[in-house]
């Protein structure tokens, strides 16, 4: 057996080396599952963050809502892995619609992350480096 042959790796561990069609496929496809994984989780870990008065402010869904679709697909994408399949895909529609509708919406009207310090912009800067404000 040579090297690069499918036997010398471990199960689940993906042969990048493999030049054929199969192994270009199946490159590509584990590209787009990291992908749609990390998309979900971005937009499930930005909705958790935001403040939950500022969903109706917006005139959206609930933040339990939104985060029970956003849940939902980020956990069957990483429990049952795979791009192609229906959930997988309603998943991946249900988080960038959040991205694209929803955190703009949220943002505008002030919903963004709690953040400690001072609130009020006459108080001065709010952001604090290490060696001062910036």
């Amino acid at each position: 057996m040579t090297p690069l042959t499918r036997d010398v790796y471990p199960r689940g561990v993906p042969n990048l080396l493999n030049t054929s069609l199969f192994g270009v496929v199946g490159t590509i496809g584990m590209v787009l599952y990291v992908a749609s994984l990390a998309v979900k989780g971005y937009a499930l870990v930005d909705a958790a963050v935001r403040r939950a008065d500022a969903y109706p402010a917006a005139g959206k869904k609930s933040k339990a809502l939104w985060l029970v679709i956003l849940g939902l697909g980020f956990v069957w994408n990483l429990v049952f892995g795979g791009f192609m399949s229906l959930l997988d895909i309603a998943g991946l529609i249900g988080a960038l619609v959040y991205l694209v509708d929803v955190r703009p919406a949220l943002t505008q009207v002030g919903g963004g992350p709690r953040r400690r310090g001072r609130r009020n912009p006459d108080e001065g800067p709010t952001h604090m480096g290490p060696y001062g404000p910036w």
